[in-house]
């Protein structure tokens, strides 16, 4: 689950992670608001206003405006609130900015020149180890610096059952060429956003830029945070933070439905149960010169209402040409899956406009052929996946 910038900075601030203070504002009159109490409590004169959506890249797309007065504050809030953001990270369409954080200055003059750093924490699955990710090139594109100056990557990993060591927070700060009171300051900065990536769940926790004032503070400017969906169960004021206006509505309306669906830009709606037989068949179905529209894994239950809700998600994706349904039955028997196909086929009448391939394999399999096969119903059925490869790319012409 992904968080705004906002969230993930107040994740932070509650594991002592030093922040660029900001307020939310919803429209232009709140964001002078904003400003004022921001320069009351801080002093700062100028202020930075930040889209609020799920996307990196905002500045390149004017996401992010600096304002030098409180005139600017209100026109920048205005013209950013409620416009389409495209980034390199969002689709054509772009994302519709909701909401902007008003930040403090942090880029004051001072005894010495402000630094922009990289920083994360995320997973190594390679050697199940937690990781931080740095760089002194902070504020740029972290896949821009790996691909033209790998060496200033550096990467820390962590034993997750012994936590981070106090040498490697140092060696952080010191490999950043920090000294004196900014080298104290990272060590804290690190061991902080450390303990705050494993206590929230988190999956990542990614800070471009983490800046040294002029006074040698260190502070997270930006926050990228995705929180672990297994562990919301017991995050809830986490889950709390959840903004459905930022994800795919198609699937929000599956998972509020218990499917597994990640939409894809292809043409062949996939139906599968596991997530194993998900890949091989997406793989199937680019080897019989198709692409997979979607990701559905409809779990161990594939009767009649599940397959109804299945093809309905699926068929919400106006690209998808043909639908393949790709079900191993081990666990149900893949005679009642057949039956709950041609049932929900039968529910569904004019709006099964698409042509179904049917490949169900294991416990019952011939008989389920049959009983595709007679239902008098526009299906055709496979039982091995070459013949399932053939017919997909048969249907698409």
């Amino acid at each position: 689950m992904n968080l705004h910038e906002y969230q993930g900075k107040e994740i932070l601030a509650s594991f002592g992670v030093r922040i660029q203070k900001g307020i939310v504002a919803h429209n232009a009159n709140e964001a002078v608001a904003a400003a004022k109490e921001l320069t009351a409590e801080t002093g700062t004169g100028w202020h930075v206003i930040k889209a609020q959506v799920h996307a990196g890249g905002r500045g390149k797309g004017g996401g992010v405006k600096l304002a030098k007065n409180l005139k600017e504050v209100e026109a920048l809030a205005g013209n950013i609130i409620g416009m389409n953001l495209v980034t390199p990270q969002t689709s054509a369409e772009g994302k519709k900015v909701h909401q902007v954080l008003v930040c403090e200055d942090v880029y004051y003059p001072g005894d010495s020149e402000t630094s922009e750093f990289y920083m994360s924490v995320l997973l190594n699955r390679g050697t199940g180890k937690n990781m931080i990710m740095y760089s002194t090139e902070g504020g740029m594109d972290i896949e821009e610096v790996a691909e033209n100056t790998p060496h200033l990557i550096f990467t820390e990993e962590i034993d997750p059952s012994t936590g981070l060591l106090g040498f490697q927070a140092r060696k952080i700060a010191f490999n950043l060429g920090l000294s004196g009171m900014a080298f104290k300051e990272m060590t804290k900065f690190v061991t902080s956003l450390y303990k705050a990536y494993v206590e929230s769940d988190s999956s990542m926790f990614e800070i471009n830029p983490v800046l040294k004032t002029s006074d040698d503070k260190i502070m997270a400017v930006d926050a990228k945070v995705s929180i672990d969906d297994n562990a919301l169960y017991r995050r809830k004021q986490y889950a709390e933070m959840r903004d459905l206006r930022e994800e795919n509505p198609i699937e929000v309306e599956a998972s509020a439905l218990g499917l597994n669906y990640v939409d894809l830009d292809g043409n062949v709606g996939c139906m599968v149960n596991g997530a194993g037989l998900a890949m091989a068949t997406m793989d199937l179905i680019k080897m019989a010169g198709g692409e997979p529209a979607n990701f559905l894994d409809v779990g161990g239950t594939a009767d009649a209402k599940r397959v109804e809700e299945a093809f309905r998600i699926i068929l919400k994706d106006k690209g998808v040409k043909a639908i393949l349904v790709n079900i191993f039955g081990g666990i149900v028997r893949c005679d009642r899956v057949a039956k709950g196909i041609v049932e929900a086929y039968k529910n569904m009448g004019d709006a099964m406009n698409v042509p179904i391939i049917v490949r169900l394999q294991g416990t019952n399999a011939i008989i389920a052929k049959e009983i595709i096969d007679n239902s008098g119903l526009a299906v055709h059925s496979a039982v091995q996946f070459q013949e399932a490869a053939d017919k997909v790319k048969a249907v698409l012409g």
